[in-house]
């Protein structure tokens, strides 16, 4: 009996080359596109294609075939970049998702994953570092974050037509903050925890950091093995709407700080920028529903997860410095 086919768009980056690696396990026949190779360590796909999503010809290639398909691809960063390139975001994205869904459609796929955003939710409900958990049906009346979340919450409603008008079966995730080893640490497109980590790496113990903002935004933090295993639960699940994907452990920038100094087994002093971007002031995951249509929700925590996430960023980091400081000498 032949497996099952899953494609993998956004195969090259942090969680789509986990989720490969995860769906290879569980014996698919996986094809991982993108527009580069992972950076860190060769794809355990059965087949890698580079191919660029924007254009139509190459989703219909890359769909070819594919039972499943878990779009993940997408052009994404941290909040310096997010919040300063809305043109270029959502342009890329809007080609990159509408292509792949409708070559998915049209190629008779049997389902369709979308990774969304916690970015859809609107800003008016998120002032507050104490902020209440967003729960699903938060996301209207619509104020999502400019470029970035206005995009996501407008391929949500193209996959809700899909599936209205033509009976087409799509899911929807709304992640909330992933981090974990393998992930962007640098550049300019890394997310809050690998930044923290790679800052407190390179500081010495008692040493002074960097912090964008005051330190009292907050988030939840999702490690990558809950946000993969929850990938494919909700992939698997009857439920089309959108679901949050995320932990409910609300955390401020400051605590983030702490957890990885420990992690690290220093101390830090924080210097702290207000006048860097810094997002909404608070953003948390109400996980009721997922609990719900699930019977599970990522139950890995933050004090647990950062342990593995630093060291790796740590080893990496500091090879990275070796490597560069060893050319500038030759």
């Amino acid at each position: 009996m032949p497996k099952r086919m899953a494609l993998v768009t956004g195969a090259g980056g942090f969680i789509g080359h986990h989720l490969v690696k995860y769906l290879v396990a569980e014996g698919y026949y996986v094809r991982g596109v993108d527009l580069k190779f992972p950076e860190y360590e060769p794809s355990a796909a059965d087949e890698f294609l580079t191919l660029d999503l924007r254009s139509y010809e190459s989703c219909l290639k890359a769909v070819h075939g594919a039972n499943e398909i878990y779009h993940l691809a997408a052009d994404m960063g941290g909040i310096g970049y997010i919040t300063s390139s809305h043109a270029a975001i959502t342009m890329n994205n809007v080609l990159i998702n509408a292509h792949t869904l409708r070559a998915a459609h049209e190629c008779g796929a049997d389902r369709f994953l979308f990774s969304s955003s916690a970015c859809v939710y609107p800003q008016y409900l998120q002032k507050e570092p104490d902020v209440v958990p967003l729960r699903e049906d938060d996301a209207f009346p619509a104020d999502p974050e400019e470029g970035y979340g206005l995009e996501k919450l407008f391929m949500e409603k193209l996959c809700q037509y899909y599936s209205e008008d033509h009976g087409f079966a799509t899911r929807v995730v709304r992640f909330h903050n992933v981090y974990g080893p393998l992930g962007t640490y640098d550049g300019g497109r890394e997310k809050a925890p690998a930044a923290i980590c790679r800052k407190v790496a390179a500081c010495s113990d008692g040493g002074e950091i960097e912090i964008w903002g005051d330190g009292k935004q907050t988030r939840s933090f999702m490690y990558i093995d809950d946000c993969v295993e929850g990938i494919v639960r909700i992939m698997r699940s009857g439920y089309g709407a959108p679901l949050n994907l995320g932990t409910d452990e609300l955390v401020s920038v400051d605590d983030l700080v702490d957890i990885v100094a420990r992690a690290a087994g220093k101390s830090v002093v924080k210097r702290h920028d207000p006048g860097r971007p810094q997002g909404v002031r608070g953003r948390n995951s109400d996980n009721s529903r997922l609990k719900q249509v699930l019977g599970w929700e990522p139950g890995i925590t933050l004090e647990k997860g950062i342990v593995p996430t630093y060291r790796w960023i740590a080893q990496h980091a500091s090879s990275h410095a070796a490597s560069r400081s060893a050319i500038a000498a030759e």
